[in-house]
């Protein structure tokens, strides 16, 4: 397909950022309504604290919280400054995912994804859980996905590709299976939450067997540098009150926007650095 003109571009980007906003505006429903077990589309939008039903004026996207000061306008309850940065994460990683993969499938499965993965981050974060709708269901998606399209596992069948999906699944959810069966025998306690064996096979099942490794690299590395600054810091306790979830979504949403050239990038360092034969 031909490049788009600068003008038509941009355009596409604004639309891409704004249509992020609005599904990141969802997600807040979401991630207060699912843990509750409340339904997500009854009733419409309303504060928490006065239960005043919200008017559309006052739920625009950034603009609403930053107008009202970050205030529900008839009670003067404050409103998270969770809700403004779920919309501006979604509405920039989706404008991300366009400028990296641009017309293709990628990107709006991947922005399926990277919204699924939002919105177990900040269930994790205010409730140290990861709902099934994200884990379960994004393995089952994964698999259907697959099947369906099979060039998301960089095949050209759907059997291939389904295979491919499936040994992702299973090894993402078995190698988290293993640390925490193992954990919990040489800890005698729970060494890692159910949810985030879940979330690496789903992780598997969407993006495919090498996501798997890349994201258990890059979430150990980054729960790593985490728990050192938190020391540095003195701020040691909170390492138990921060979930590892939310490791293994960054690992999944850098793999799709260059996990791949990563790992080419690597493999090439690896064999250039690999001496000859001696003679």
């Amino acid at each position: 397909m031909m490049p788009l003109p600068p003008e038509a571009f941009a355009a596409v980007s604004i639309f891409v950022f704004l249509a992020g906003l609005c599904i990141g505006s969802f997600l807040n429903v979401c991630i207060w309504r699912i843990p509750r077990d409340e339904s997500i589309v009854w009733p419409g939008s309303h504060c928490p604290a006065c239960n005043h039903k919200i008017a559309p004026w006052d739920n625009v996207p950034l603009l609403s919280w930053l107008i009202l000061n970050g205030k529900c306008r008839h009670c003067q309850a404050p409103i998270s400054p969770r809700y403004f940065i779920v919309e501006l994460l979604t509405g920039a990683l989706f404008a991300g995912l366009w400028f990296v993969h641009g017309w293709s499938l990628f990107t709006p499965v991947y922005g399926f994804f990277a919204g699924a993965l939002i919105l177990g981050t900040f269930v994790d974060f205010d409730h140290l859980i990861l709902p099934d709708r994200v884990t379960l269901g994004g393995m089952v998606a994964g698999l259907v996905l697959s099947f369906a399209f099979p060039e998301l596992q960089g095949r050209s069948e759907r059997l291939p590709a389904l295979t491919q999906s499936a040994l992702g699944l299973a090894l993402g959810f078995g190698i988290l299976w293993t640390v925490a069966t193992v954990g919990r025998l040489v800890l005698k306690r729970e060494a890692m939450g159910f949810g985030d064996v879940k979330l690496l096979g789903a992780v598997g099942a969407c993006l495919g067997w090498q996501a798997v490794l890349f994201a258990v690299f890059v979430s150990s590395l980054s729960g790593t540098l985490l728990g050192f600054a938190l020391i540095a810091f003195g701020k040691k306790e909170l390492q138990s009150k921060i979930p590892y979830g939310p490791h293994i979504a960054l690992a999944a949403v850098l793999w799709m926007f260059c996990g791949p050239a990563c790992i080419e990038l690597y493999s090439s360092w690896a064999f250039a650095a690999r001496p000859g034969p001696a003679f």
